[in-house]
């Protein structure tokens, strides 16, 4: 039933407020997942003893909830937004520093929190709560009439969550958090000589993380030289865009996922380039791509600072994930673990994502008046 431009129902008024090719890039992604879901993960299930569909099950039954999500941190207000990421960030920390006592240990890092037969990453819900706060905080920095002191709030609150992120560890999730704190001060008028200051502490915090990481300092190695014989699963991800070739070998075609340990998941980009082929996987980066450049598109059009720094937080933190895991599933930097955005398995990344690019959604909504700005 179409939707009258004169009613002023919740939905009548998100209809035609909301950007409508965003929401169909994003649908298209999700689509894209559960398509993946059912390529990649049956193999995996039975390599561990699981039932084939285990995988499939589990996330076929998230992306509703994710969907649902989506939409109704869309249908709120930027202040709404902001209160929503408060809570979600303090419940997120609490969560995150319970890793450390009743953590599950996973090829030895604490991330998550066992719950039953579930289990729950609170890093990925730290990341959208994250960007928007710091957003509000730096843009309450910025208001004359504010007291709250801003930049000391965003830089403790930074520190906290990095140091308990190098301590689980997850250098990933770490980098991730400090483009974000990175991309929203510099929008924020940070002077171009604390961007060079930035960007060297930046690099010496690398190179730290591989002399003082193990893990880290090991997956560079296995970068650097392949042939030492630890970047198993990188030289199968390249066989698997080898063999799809430009059309790919069709769904269920695949062979690479059978011998590929995290084909659902950190590498489900690679199952895609052998089954669907290079077009296919093109259509994936445009639709990444498409839906950041949007975004970007529609906060230029914005007055209020605080909306724009919480929009070009959210939408540097889906656009590096998705960048990171791709070029990691080819070779071009070293692993780091992270999912695909809506296409790798995981309830909490995508759950996260899903309250992530409903905030995103909401915030770019076109707004007349400034009554729901603040």
């Amino acid at each position: 039933m179409a939707i009258a431009r004169t009613d002023q129902s919740a939905m009548g008024r998100w209809w035609w407020t909301v950007d409508r090719w965003t929401v169909l890039a994003l649908v298209v992604l999700c689509g894209f997942g559960a398509l993946m879901a059912m390529a990649a993960s049956p193999a995996v299930a039975q390599r561990i003893g699981a039932d084939s569909f285990h995988f499939v099950h589990h996330q076929l039954a998230l992306l509703p909830a994710t969907m649902v999500i989506m939409f109704a941190v869309s249908l709120q207000s930027p202040r709404s937004i902001r209160r929503t990421a408060a809570i979600t960030l303090a419940i997120s920390l609490v969560l995150l520093a319970l890793t450390f006592v009743i953590g599950t240990e996973v090829k030895g890092a604490r991330r998550w929190i066992g719950m039953g037969a579930l289990s729950i990453q609170p890093s990925e819900f730290v990341k959208p709560a994250f960007a928007v706060i710091c957003a509000w905080l730096l843009a309450e920095q910025k208001n004359p009439s504010s007291r709250i002191p801003g930049n000391a709030i965003v830089m403790g609150l930074f520190l906290l969550i990095v140091a308990m992120l190098i301590k689980q560890p997850d250098l990933g999730q770490t980098i991730v958090i400090s483009a974000i704190v990175f991309a929203e001060a510099f929008l924020a008028g940070l002077p171009v000589i604390l961007v060079a200051v930035g960007a060297m502490v930046g690099v010496g915090g690398l190179a730290a993380a591989y002399f003082l990481l193990p893990h880290v300092h090991s997956r560079i190695d296995r970068f650097l030289d392949p042939s030492g014989g630890g970047g198993y699963q990188v030289t199968r991800s390249l066989e698997a865009f080898s063999n799809g070739g430009l059309w790919g070998r069709g769904p269920g075609e695949g062979t690479v996922k059978n011998y590929l340990p995290d084909a659902h998941a950190d590498f489900v980009f690679a199952v895609a380039g052998e089954e669907f082929g290079l077009i296919v996987c093109l259509v994936i980066v445009l639709l990444f791509g498409f839906v950041v450049l949007r975004g970007f598109a529609r906060l230029m059009q914005e007055q209020n600072l605080y909306v724009v720094l919480a929009g070009a937080g959210l939408l540097v933190q889906f656009g590096l994930q998705a960048v990171i895991n791709m070029a990691s599933t080819l070779h071009l930097i070293p692993t780091k673990g992270m999912t695909l955005p809506f296409l790798s398995y995981g309830g909490s990344s995508l759950l996260a994502l899903g309250l992530g690019m409903g905030m995103v959604l909401g915030l770019t909504r076109k707004r007349f008046g400034t009554g729901e700005l603040t």
